[in-house]
């Protein structure tokens, strides 16, 4: 029996300018509750992701995240100070 761990988080405030968004999709290897935890803190702390999630239950652990400002690269290299890998899909 497989658990099925999925996690978002919203960090954008609400603004009178309209802000456009990108969602950015990773193949992670962000496997279940503990990595998520361990991945938290950092995502939750770097400027420019306003939301994110894992889908734990997808073969490819994809981490989607919302962003106005960061790149791909910027996101991995985000990831990577948490100890985790992430490819852009």
């Amino acid at each position: 029996m497989s658990a099925r761990i999925f996690v978002m988080f919203n960090l954008s405030s609400v603004t009178k300018n309209r802000v456009i968004m990108k969602d950015l999709k990773f193949k992670t290897n962000i496997n279940c509750g503990g990595c998520v935890s361990k991945v938290t803190p950092v995502l939750n702390a770097a400027e420019g992701v306003c939301e994110w999630m894992v889908d734990t239950a997808n073969k490819d652990k994809v981490l989607t995240v919302k962003t106005e400002s960061l790149s791909a690269s910027e996101v991995i290299a985000t990831v990577e100070r948490a100890g985790f890998k992430a490819q852009p899909i």
